[in-house]
């Protein structure tokens, strides 16, 4: 839908608006630089990469074995409703 809007408009600055639930031109909606929040994430996920690099150990959950299934019931006896 985006890309048929931009090619109906020739302007590859629309965008949707999730927020606002319409599309809109992000210049003039105030949306500059759309790589910022890109951009931010590949920076956290590098820091978290690097700090459990650099971790001695890192603490997980045990896994704890889970218990066997009860029997099963005994079958019916013929002629009992």
């Amino acid at each position: 839908e985006i890309r048929r809007r931009q090619a109906e408009t020739n302007d590859v600055a629309i965008a949707y608006d999730v927020m606002g639930d319409r599309y809109v031109d992000m210049f003039e909606a105030g949306i500059i630089d759309p790589a910022k929040v890109t951009r931010s994430a590949v920076e956290n996920a590098t820091s978290i990469a690097a700090m459990i690099l650099s971790t001695e150990a890192l603490i997980t959950d045990i896994p704890k074995p889970e218990p066997a299934a009860p029997a099963g019931g005994g079958g019916d006896m013929g002629g009992m409703y």
